[in-house]
């Protein structure tokens, strides 16, 4: 197939055109900061709210367009309308963090939305990716094109710019220990990186997939205790786990990445995409891969 991606250069793009590129025609279309340079892949440089730029591939035929960076609206109406939607199906990546807060069971896709406007960046994130998944069904529909959601939770693996997992592995090779916070409630959820780029692979060009959304978002939830224990799992390392109260954490702002209480916590129902994948890489085999290959 032919595969148009947006964005691509860091963590999951990057993982998911490492496998597209194995037996499809693969274009990237980015601002060019971390080629791939592989003949097997064809590089386009430049910005997506760029028209010039776009001109370049808008009168090429695609099965699919997989966005990976838009992040504001418009951001995707303005692919439509540059590329006159000459293609099939357009993938778009999502967050979880779209829907409304405050659920009482672990939440699916049909879930309403977060309406509220929530402060600060992450704010800004959340109400941005909603007002996108509102516009790419509008956009599909009035142009005739599939549109596919992809929703992850907490992504992890090999590559991860976020401070996540890479806080307690440099914690565990510098110091040989931890912080654990001993009395934390919180849950949370994380996806392997090759999960989330096998489920956007495949939904391209899958029937199946059209005008459907899916969480990637495994159960049971993780708690820092059971972090922990992955973690002895995945490393071959001995390390020590230095306990602390959360309090503590707290007031004197350790930034750890994860929930720390219940009701900070929201849950969300992985299961509908299991159809297309199978299962999830299970969480202390994710973290050794990530582990052996950082």
């Amino acid at each position: 197939m032919d595969i148009l991606v947006l964005g691509g250069s860091y963590f999951l793009g990057r993982h998911f055109v490492d496998m597209a590129a194995k037996g499809n025609n693969v274009t990237v279309f980015n601002r060019g900061n971390r080629p791939f340079m592989r003949s097997e892949i064809n590089e386009l440089c430049g910005d997506r709210h760029d028209g010039a730029a776009l001109a370049a591939i808008a009168n090429k035929h695609f099965d699919a367009v997989v966005d990976f960076c838009a992040y504001a609206e418009n951001d995707i109406e303005y692919i439509f309308k540059k590329l006159n939607a000459d293609f099939e199906q357009y993938i778009f990546v999502s967050t979880c963090d779209v829907y409304e807060r405050g659920q009482n069971a672990a939440t699916d896709e049909g879930t309403p939305f977060e309406m509220r406007q929530f402060p600060g960046e992450t704010g800004a994130y959340i109400s941005g990716k909603v007002a996108l998944e509102r516009e790419l069904v509008r956009c599909a529909g009035e142009n005739s094109v599939a549109y596919t959601s992809i929703r992850p939770a907490i992504i992890y693996g090999p590559g991860n710019y976020a401070p996540r997992e890479n806080i307690y592995f440099n914690w565990i090779e510098n110091a040989g220990q931890i912080l654990h916070p001993e009395d934390a409630t919180g849950e949370f959820q994380m996806v392997y990186v090759e999960d989330v780029a096998r489920a956007i692979l495949c939904c391209v060009g899958n029937e199946v997939a059209y005008n459907q959304a899916y969480n990637l978002t495994p159960l049971p939830a993780v708690t820092y205790e059971s972090f922990a224990e992955a973690l002895e799992k995945a490393v071959d390392k001995p390390f020590t786990k230095i306990s602390v109260p959360v309090d503590t954490v707290v007031s004197r702002q350790i930034p750890l990445p994860f929930p720390l209480i219940r009701e900070e916590s929201n849950l969300y129902n992985g299961q509908k995409v299991l159809k297309l994948i199978g299962g999830y890489t299970e969480l202390s085999e994710g973290l050794r891969k990530t582990w052996n290959d950082k």
